[in-house]
């Protein structure tokens, strides 16, 4: 039981995509082929938005579970690795290959918590100097912890007038001038 425990996702996810991409997770770690796991699916995820055939192949219900399972066979195997292989022959039989793009995002964030990555973005009114980064970086790094890398994206928004929105994970952080002009005339009414 303990070998178990050392293979499961580092962190709990909830929901249709969650259990597919948990289960993955599960193998591919078993079979010590996470990253190469998380790159085929990453793979998959772009196929699907690039090409208009294969994300109609995806997406069409008229295509019976045997053909799809069968086409999945025929376009994966000896390609991938035999946990993707398995992933994308579910999700067929399942009449689920719509959701893979889903799944391969949430397989990303298992990921990136296995990695100790958090993502953070910062909105701002005007670019960010390469020193206001650095600062909003470090400052992230004690909110996050010394253990954990921040991946930070910045993002402009004229309309917050000035100073930052913060996003890390799902905490949002409102600290722009046009939030506070704001809730001074919601008060002042």
């Amino acid at each position: 039981m303990s070998t178990d425990a050392a293979h499961r996702p580092p962190i709990s996810l909830y929901g249709l995509q969650a259990r597919y991409a948990n289960a993955t997770f599960t193998a591919a770690s078993k079979g010590n082929m996470l990253e190469t796991v998380e790159n085929e699916l990453a793979g998959v995820k772009l196929a699907a938005a690039n090409s208009p055939a294969f994300k109609s192949f995806l997406e069409n219900p008229l295509i019976s579970r045997d053909k799809k399972e069968k086409r999945v066979k025929e376009m994966f195997e000896g390609k991938v690795s035999i946990v993707t292989l398995n992933l994308m022959m579910v999700l067929a039989g399942n009449a689920r290959l719509a959701d893979a793009p889903k799944i391969s995002d949430t397989y990303s964030q298992l990921m990136k918590a296995k990695r100790g990555e958090v993502e953070a973005t910062i909105i701002s009114a005007d670019p960010l100097t390469k020193a206001q980064q650095t600062a909003v970086e470090a400052a992230m790094k004690v909110q996050v912890g010394k253990d954990k890398k921040v991946i930070l994206s910045t993002e402009v928004d004229p309309s917050i007038l000035g100073g930052l929105q913060v996003q890390i994970g799902d905490q949002f952080l409102d600290l722009s001038v046009g939030n506070k002009i704001d809730a001074i005339s919601r008060t002042a009414t």
